[in-house]
């Protein structure tokens, strides 16, 4: 006769990985706007030769600040790096409806994660001045780990770093590239920014079997 009991999964979703940039922080105003004090109507051109230089140190080749300093003086901009650096790449604002979904998951029992493409400067800001030790069980940094969403050998690693079989853990991203390289490594994942809001997260969390709602009283 046929047992009445629900069959749960052997990896029902019990975790969630969540990006940083877009998902739950934000530059407030943009990263042109941040920079044109110091760059003007070059602001664009010279941010995406900066982060064409940032790019290996996201995977912790080296450290970004001289990088920076050279893209600086190659402008003409006298500004020392560490002062673009604190005014623009640490220039963060935090997301307090992600982080309220956030403090209800783990009220739900789930585990809350952060996987994120940092260079080492402004993770350790992030780590620190914006709490994030604190606000998450396991933070996966990029230049920590020495990968890079998309590649799915990331999620492999941060999902031997939360200690979960990759099918137990739903990560959340802006970047359409980056959810499919965790889906790549098995992964549930969902493709959500800020401005959609965060009941549109609430429902995408819920198609995943993840209870986002505050409990009840």
């Amino acid at each position: 006769m046929p047992s009445s009991t629900p069959v749960v999964p052997v990896h029902a979703v019990r975790h969630v990985l969540f990006d940083a940039d877009g998902v739950i922080q934000v530059l407030p105003g943009g990263w042109y706007a941040a920079v044109e004090p110091f760059l003007g109507d070059r602001a664009r051109e010279f941010l995406h030769a900066a982060w064409r230089d940032e790019r290996p140190t996201l995977s912790g080749q080296g450290d970004f600040l001289p990088l920076l300093a050279a893209a600086l003086a190659e402008h003409g901009v006298a500004e020392p790096a560490e002062v673009v650096h604190r005014a623009v790449w640490q220039r963060i604002e935090r997301i307090e409806e992600t982080f309220a979904l956030i403090h209800a998951l783990r009220r739900n029992g789930y585990g809350v994660h952060l996987g994120t493409n940092q260079e080492r400067r402004r993770a350790e800001h992030m780590r620190t001045a914006l709490g994030y030790d604190e606000l998450f069980d396991v933070s996966c940094y990029s230049y920590d780990l020495g990968l890079t969403k998309p590649d799915p050998a990331f999620f492999i690693e941060a999902a031997r770093r939360i200690g979960a079989n990759p099918s137990a853990i739903l990560f959340v991203d802006d970047g359409l590239a980056n959810v499919e390289g965790a889906r790549a490594a098995g992964l549930e994942a969902v493709h959500w920014e800020h401005t959609q809001g965060p009941a549109v997260l609430v429902d995408l969390l819920a198609e995943h079997g993840v209870d986002a709602h505050p409990p009840a009283r």
